[in-house]
């Protein structure tokens, strides 16, 4: 194979991985903006004709930050959305991606937790070099629900506390060991 050859074979092998990556960049990124309330990162991972189904609730991509979030205020103390397994089939600029979700839900009551087990089929557009959401249907395939009260045990004591805002930990820069911040 002449150098050439490689060099062309080389550039497009990186292409596709950029593109999976930057795939999975989104996927993960939607689903971390979810469990910090972070309505404008919920919004960059969407094109705005993108659409969710979350069960029977079929959402436009405009408003699906808002409601989302809405819901999960409504009903849960903190989540945790966590990918899992990722298949993604590139066709062009169109990828056709199953992602397995592992979801922590944490009742108002304070004192129950449900992990719920789903997947998430997604179609994403690259357009002007940027992959986004166009149309995301969720999966629910099982759940279990135990008992939430150890976060409040001295096990748990002192370590930090997710917040459902840019007020969380992860937003800070740089990442600074000190011994404040909320905390249980």
């Amino acid at each position: 194979m002449s150098s050439e050859a490689e060099f062309e074979s080389l550039k497009t092998t990186v292409g596709y991985l950029k593109d999976r990556q930057d795939i999975l960049d989104c996927i993960q990124r939607e689903s971390r903006a979810r469990d910090r309330q972070d309505v404008e990162m919920i919004a960059s991972c969407w094109w705005e004709d993108g659409v969710d189904e979350h069960g029977s609730v079929v959402t436009r991509a405009p408003d699906y930050a808002e409601n989302a979030n809405a819901g999960h205020r409504a009903n849960f103390n903190m989540t945790s959305h966590n990918i899992t397994n990722h298949l993604c089939e590139l066709d062009g600029d169109t990828a056709y991606c199953e992602s397995y979700v592992v979801g922590g839900l944490f009742w108002l009551d304070g004192k129950t937790t449900t992990i719920a087990f789903g997947r998430y089929l997604d179609q994403l557009e690259k357009r002007n070099g940027d992959w986004r959401i166009v149309t995301r249907r969720c999966t629910i395939e099982m759940s279990a629900d135990t008992d939430a009260t150890w976060v409040y045990s001295k096990n748990v004591k002192g370590f930090l506390k997710a917040l459902w805002s840019k007020d969380d930990p992860s937003y800070e820069r740089p990442i600074v060991s000190r011994p404040d911040g909320v905390r249980w």
